[in-house]
């Protein structure tokens, strides 16, 4: 069975009760039957489909930012594990989406990740706020574990969701429970840096990993340079997939 999530503003997405039902499970509850308006914000028209995916196909997008840097290795492959393993319905790529035009609220899931220095513009962080705000879900990664993406990424956050800091997420969160019970952070080098998040309104709207998320080892001519990227990357994705679909 299949039920329409809707955000407030703009936002609205289609996914599998089955995955509600995990979501639910994971934190000792029972799925409802249906979404209903009154459960939401606001009733929306249907977002048009990106990509020419049919309707109910969960879409996610890569992130173009600070003018033109993008999210160049960041591997889509655990959106091909989710739909295998979960009643999720996924597009087997993503779609390049700059981050100040009025098409990311197409999208549930964005994923923004970099080496280097950034600083995004003005128009650039109020998109990102509103669309945070209004449902959506940011999935950030520093490449290769860049210490300089880091610096930039906390800086902008601080700018973009002032009183709302990034904080350590807890491993009992129901982030790591949604489809995999994921106890720990494996890393390929030295111990894992714990992922953090902002929070608005008791929701997780963003998810970032220092060390990386990237599963550069699904990607073609990226590497992790030495980074301590998570071994354990494309089930955490697949989890914060699920959590931003139900949550």
């Amino acid at each position: 069975m299949r039920a329409t999530v809707r955000t407030g503003g703009r936002t609205r997405w289609t996914v599998t009760m089955a995955v509600v039902g995990l979501a639910a499970a994971a934190l000792g509850q029972t799925a409802p039957d249906t979404v209903t308006a009154d459960q939401t914000s606001t009733v929306v028209p249907d977002a048009r489909q990106s990509g020419g995916e049919p309707d109910g196909i969960v879409q996610v997008a890569n992130l173009v930012y600070a003018g033109t840097k993008s999210s160049r290795c960041f591997a889509d492959h655990f959106l091909v594990k989710a739909a295998k393993e979960t009643e999720i319905s996924t597009s087997r790529r993503f779609h390049a989406v700059k981050l100040s035009g009025e098409q990311i609220y197409e999208f549930p899931l964005l994923i923004m990740t970099g080496e280097g220095d950034f600083r995004l513009s003005d128009r650039e962080r109020e998109s990102l706020r509103r669309y945070v705000e209004r449902g959506g879900f940011l999935l950030a990664s520093a490449g290769c574990s860049s210490a300089e993406w880091d610096r930039a990424f906390r800086r902008e956050m601080a700018v973009v969701f002032p009183g709302h800091p990034l904080s350590p997420i807890e491993m009992d969160h129901p982030i790591f429970h949604t489809v995999y019970d994921i106890a720990e952070l494996g890393s390929k080098h030295s111990t894992a840096q714990p992922l953090v998040g902002v929070s608005l309104g008791g929701r997780l709207g963003v998810v970032y990993s220092p060390d990386g998320l990237n599963d550069t080892g699904h990607t073609e001519g990226c590497c992790c340079c030495g980074g301590n990227e998570l071994r354990n990357a494309v089930e955490i994705n697949v989890n914060i997939l699920a959590y931003a679909l139900t949550y």
